[in-house]
């Protein structure tokens, strides 16, 4: 029963959909941290999305920040973040109570906590818990931003629509800042956009695929073996509802090509040991090399759709029908990129304090 990541910075999260609040504890993050409040509020609205494209469950987000900062920093104790739950229709799910919806985790998280569980709105295991990871992890990353580490997230592909790849990284991360539909070619997400109002309106609903960029990591960070740098990114990416896919650098597309093609070749540029290119994704033996971190995360369609599905009733233990009703994302895709933004800035500041110590990677805010 454990909902913590982390070592030296570690994240804990706590509440359920239609519970009164959520919220998430920081621990161990440096003293001196600036805390945006509006940056916060920026990642939350970004996480929220478009109206037509998202959910139609309104939730205004009126954080509350309730210990770990004064005078607008950090204090270096535990930084806890609220948010309470406001647009709740609980009584969406009753009649489904017994119902196991098809690819959620009714049925696993029913086996886990023996029917105990809060299964309105998915309870813990929903999407709106995200909210409080985004909050705390724009902490984070601001964090990194000190350090002279910054990222970004775009939709590479969204139902067989596909964006143009990362050119140059920071003005590409600069430009995804703050743009509620993350993509890199206009066209495309428009495209993207229109596939996903399709699925809506036929009650179904797509995927997508996300890539994240960092650049400004040094070289050295990372272990060899259990905590290499893909290995604890793993853990928190795929801690994301509906990321089931994660990849680094080439990724799948390495296994069909040759070394000779895929290694990367090196050379000193300004007095500075670079790679040719990056098939690595900026790792090698599970240690950053000082390139481009760089890797993708495969999101699947959301399992709530109104088309009929076949199911089980829990209770009489008789196969069943079942038409899911209700508020529901055609897609979360776009919107998942904040939430990938935030868990990869918590475990980039978990590596780079286990590396240089809680503050000593932070340059002087």
């Amino acid at each position: 029963m454990k909902n913590t990541f982390g070592q030296s910075v570690a994240v804990t999260l706590f509440g359920e959909s239609h519970g009164p609040m959520i919220g998430a504890v920081l621990d161990g993050l440096a003293p001196g941290v600036r805390v945006d409040e509006d940056l916060i509020r920026m990642k939350l609205a970004l996480r929220r999305g478009g109206a037509a494209l998202s959910t139609a469950r309104r939730e205004a987000d009126p954080f509350q920040i309730v210990s770990g900062i004064f005078e607008g920093r950090t204090t270096g104790t535990p930084l806890c973040i609220v948010i309470p739950n406001g647009d709740t229709h609980s009584a969406d799910y009753a009649a489904m109570r017994s119902l196991m919806r098809p690819s959620h985790a009714d049925y696993t998280a029913y086996c886990k906590y023996h029917g105990f569980q809060d299964y309105r709105g998915g309870g813990h295991f929903s999407g709106r818990v995200t909210a409080a990871l985004v909050a705390v992890g724009a902490v984070a990353e601001e964090a990194l931003r000190e350090g002279g580490i910054c990222l970004g997230t775009h939709l590479l592909s969204c139902a067989d629509v596909r964006d143009r790849e990362f050119g140059s990284l920071e003005e590409d991360i600069a430009a995804l800042s703050g743009k509620p539909f993350p993509v890199l070619d206009e066209a495309a997400g428009e495209k993207m956009q229109a596939e996903i109002l399709r699925a809506r309106e036929e009650g179904d609903s797509v995927g997508g695929v996300l890539e994240t960029a960092v650049v400004g990591l040094p070289a050295g960070v990372g272990e060899p073996w259990f905590d290499t740098v893909e290995g604890v990114l793993a853990h928190i990416l795929f801690s994301v509802p509906a990321v089931k896919g994660v990849e680094f650098g080439g990724g799948f597309r390495l296994a069909a090509l040759r070394g000779s093609r895929t290694n990367d070749p090196m050379r000193v540029e300004n007095g500075q040991i670079v790679t040719e290119t990056n098939f690595g994704g900026g790792i090698a033996g599970g240690i950053t090399n000082g390139m481009p971190l760089l890797f993708r995360c495969a999101v699947k369609p959301t399992p709530s759709i109104s088309l009929p599905q076949r199911t089980v009733n829990i209770e009489t233990m008789e196969n069943a029908e079942l038409s899911i009703r209700g508020r529901h994302d055609p897609c979360i895709a776009h919107r998942a990129r904040a939430v990938i933004d935030a868990v990869t800035a918590i475990a980039l500041c978990d590596l780079m304090s286990q590396r240089f110590g809680t503050d000593g990677w932070r340059k002087n805010p």
